[in-house]
């Protein structure tokens, strides 16, 4: 095709998007422990992120994925490489004990939840956990709290204002004790109008809860930043990996502010008709290599083959 033909949109990135603190950290880990491996394999706990070219990123460098509780593999020369979902005390224990060294990736906001609801637990303090009651930093965090668990001290789990309302009807009859002393954390990545619900229902039935604000701006910042790309673009792509949860609010959010939005894993997924607009958004998940975001943009500005 004649270049003079060729459609060329003009893109403009979000001014926010793309890996996290956290999960660049995590990677940059990663990449290092497979870097010094000597002689043995390097494992993660579980795919390291959700994103399946970075974890073939990984793959081609000899970074191999470990499934939940399987740690029969483990060698004693090989490194293993705990997410930055975090995990138990037990499983780091029982991961160091087996292998040469632990390359602990948890990100610091999770990890500063872990050492809270120890300390808490410890002194005590019924722990109230908001978040999916089935992820990896869910579990991580409460096993946290039920190693360091004293006294009167138990660990609630909530998944959303149903599950609070639930345990607050609970409490009332009788069937699970008031708590003298509790505090409420939530998961990193819950949606801020979810947990602020819970925290509604909760604070009421429970005199004196302290509420600590743990979620991570780093969904709200990608978020804020879509949609400050109103009136600049004809459409928005979505970047990431398709199981991301983050990755699909963003997508929805795009579906809700612009009338063209896609979301794809990688350059080859662009949808025909974003080479036909004048001006393409980009977003992306907090789990999408910058090489990703990189690929796409250099395909939109070739242009359609």
């Amino acid at each position: 095709m004649n270049d003079n033909l060729k459609k060329k949109p003009v893109v403009v990135r979000a001014r926010v998007l793309g890996y996290c603190m956290g999960v660049r950290r995590a990677m940059e880990g990663a990449h290092k422990a497979a870097l010094d491996a000597s002689g043995g394999k390097v494992w993660t706990l579980g795919p390291l992120i959700h994103n399946k070219t970075a974890l073939d990123m990984l793959a081609s460098e000899g970074v191999q994925i470990l499934k939940d509780g399987d740690f029969s593999k483990i060698q004693k020369d090989d490194v293993v490489v705990i997410r930055a979902h975090g995990v138990t005390p037990a499983v780091k224990d029982e991961v160091t004990s087996l292998s040469r060294a632990v390359v602990d990736a948890t990100c610091p906001r999770v990890m500063l939840s872990q050492k809270r609801v120890a300390d808490f637990a410890a002194k005590g303090y019924t722990v109230i956990i908001a978040g999916d009651k089935n992820h990896g930093e869910v579990t991580g965090i409460a096993g946290c709290a039920t190693a360091a668990a004293t006294g009167d001290s138990r660990c609630i789990l909530l998944g959303n204002t149903t599950d609070a309302a639930e345990y607050v009807s609970q409490v009332a009859e009788g069937k699970e004790p008031l708590p003298e002393k509790a505090i409420l954390i939530s998961q990193t990545t819950i949606s801020r109008r979810e947990y602020d619900s819970i925290a509604e229902v909760l604070a009421p039935a429970i005199s004196g809860l302290e509420v600590f604000d743990t979620i991570c701006p780093a969904t709200t910042e990608r978020q804020d930043a879509l949609v400050d790309l109103q009136g600049q673009v004809d459409g928005v792509l979505i970047i990431g990996g398709k199981n991301s949860a983050n990755t699909q609010r963003l997508l929805t959010s795009a579906q809700r502010y612009f009338d063209r939005a896609a979301l794809i894993e990688t350059a080859d997924e662009i949808p025909p008709e974003f080479f036909d607009l004048e001006r393409v958004g980009l977003s992306a998940g907090a789990s999408t290599p910058d090489e990703v975001i990189d690929g796409v943009e250099r395909r939109l500005q070739n242009g359609r083959d």
